[in-house]
């Protein structure tokens, strides 16, 4: 087994991964039928996280979980339709994350205006900055060549942790103390991930060097 699949640790499980994998082939045979588009689907993802942040912001956190939910969903959705359709693209690839990153500010924008009167304001900045430089650092790597998906805290894991945060938190009525904990979570183990990455490339160019 290589290095890189011995690091790719997930926090999900294995089988939530394989059941939310065929969940989205099933719905996405349904899209191919309807004729929508990749990039269509990539378009409503991002309404749909801008959608999350604004019911965040207006105190509706139920809402604001269906919509990361409906969010998630559509992320996997457009990569599915483009391979059922032979759609992929370079453009499709490289506006699918643009938009990735646009529907997580949004939704850390809305949770941070909801905490606006707290301290916490200050921490989905850091949630998104660590988001997003797992996500650099993967795409400055793979420009070197260089294949990099180590790390437990990619898209996926981010998103799933925000919608059970809002779900738990509402059943509960602990919202505002466990989305303090996931979003603290997110931030040091997302900047950890995107550390990780970092020191990864350094060590297989070094091999490199070495051969």
């Amino acid at each position: 087994m290589s290095e890189q699949k011995k690091k790719n640790v997930r926090i999900m499980p294995q089988f939530l991964i394989i059941a939310a994998t065929n969940f989205a082939n099933g719905v996405a045979d349904l899209f191919v039928a309807l004729k929508f588009t990749p990039n269509t689907l990539t378009v409503l993802a991002l309404l749909f996280g801008v959608g999350a942040g604004v019911m965040f912001a207006l105190e509706k956190p139920g809402w604001a979980g269906l919509m990361i939910f409906l969010c998630g969903l559509f992320d996997m959705l457009d990569g599915k339709v483009a391979a059922k359709t032979n759609a992929t693209s370079d453009f499709g690839a490289i506006f699918d994350s643009t938009l990735d990153r646009y529907s997580e500010f949004f939704i850390y924008l809305g949770l941070a205006y909801h905490f606006r009167e707290s301290w916490v304001v200050w921490v989905p900045f850091f949630t998104f900055l660590g988001s997003t430089m797992v996500s650099y650092t993967r795409a400055r790597a793979e420009g070197l060549g260089i294949e990099c998906k180590i790390g437990v805290m990619q898209r996926a894991e981010r998103m799933a942790l925000l919608l059970l945060g809002t779900i738990f938190g509402i059943v509960f009525d602990i919202f505002d103390p466990l989305m303090t904990g996931i979003l603290l979570f997110i931030a040091v183990i997302s900047n950890i991930t995107a550390l990780q990455r970092t020191f990864y490339v350094r060590k297989v160019t070094q091999q490199g060097d070495n051969e």
